[in-house]
């Protein structure tokens, strides 16, 4: 309100101020709407990103991923569909040079212990989501548990999509804000933001945190990954890298 801060004047009572009837009734109808458009929020937003999420999975153009989506995300996928994974369905393999191959289920990288992290999210396309919480299992974690060789130099990762892939550096994988992520904005990870189970490097553009993750592979070389072959950077350092000076995200 501007001059007049008197809610039954403003929605057209009387000029002493009392207001008619039908003005307070006016305005508790205001009232009441906003407070249950807050209340709904959430779940037409949700309801917004599923329709998109599933919209962007089908759309072989690509132009989907040019709407907004929740929070400001955007929707890529490089296939034209991807399949959904459940925790009955879903398998994640670390394999390559390591002495010991592993498989693991959803339910076993959920038993494992998290680590949160809270970072904005910075695409080389350039729009950025501020203080983006994942959380999920440091990949330093599962490589330690397969046991890496010694002649192993980096980590290749693959996708269920049937498409994607990205590598990084061992001394790269093996940082404290390198995930193996479920969650994201503290619920599980949603299917078209690469649920159940995506990779998230906090210091790099978001094209290195490959969505639907089911492969690692540790490998005695860095392998370009889908975009990289495309002409992104290999290191993709937030503000060091691809003609970008974009503030780290880190």
């Amino acid at each position: 309100m501007t001059k007049d801060a008197n809610p039954a004047r403003a929605a057209g009572g009387g000029e002493d101020g009392r207001g008619a009837p039908v003005g307070r009734r006016v305005v508790l109808g205001m009232l009441a709407a906003g407070t249950a458009g807050v209340a709904a929020a959430p779940f037409l937003q949700r309801a917004y990103d599923e329709t998109l999420g599933a919209a962007a999975q089908k759309d072989p153009t690509g132009l989907s991923g040019l709407l907004p989506a929740g929070g400001g995300f955007r929707y890529y996928s490089v296939t034209g569909s991807v399949p959904d994974k459940d925790a009955r369905t879903y398998r994640l393999t670390v394999d390559g040079l390591v002495r010991h191959r592993t498989s693991y289920r959803l339910d076993d990288l959920r038993r494992m212990p998290q680590t949160r992290l809270v970072r904005d999210v910075q695409c080389v396309t350039g729009w950025r989501v501020p203080g983006t919480p994942f959380e999920g299992v440091r990949l330093s974690a599962l490589l330690d548990a397969a046991g890496v060789r010694p002649e192993a130099k980096a980590v290749r990762f693959t996708c269920f999509d049937g498409a994607y892939s990205e590598s990084l550096t061992l001394a790269q994988a093996r940082r404290d804000d390198v995930l193996v992520a479920l969650r994201m904005q503290d619920k599980p990870l949603a299917h078209a933001h690469g649920g159940p189970v995506r990779l998230y490097v906090a210091p790099m553009y978001f094209y290195k945190s490959a969505k639907w993750l089911s492969g690692i592979t540790v490998t005695d070389h860095v392998a370009p990954g889908y975009w990289e072959n495309l002409g992104y950077d290999v290191d993709a350092w937030v503000g060091r890298s691809n003609g970008r000076d974009d503030a780290p995200t880190t």
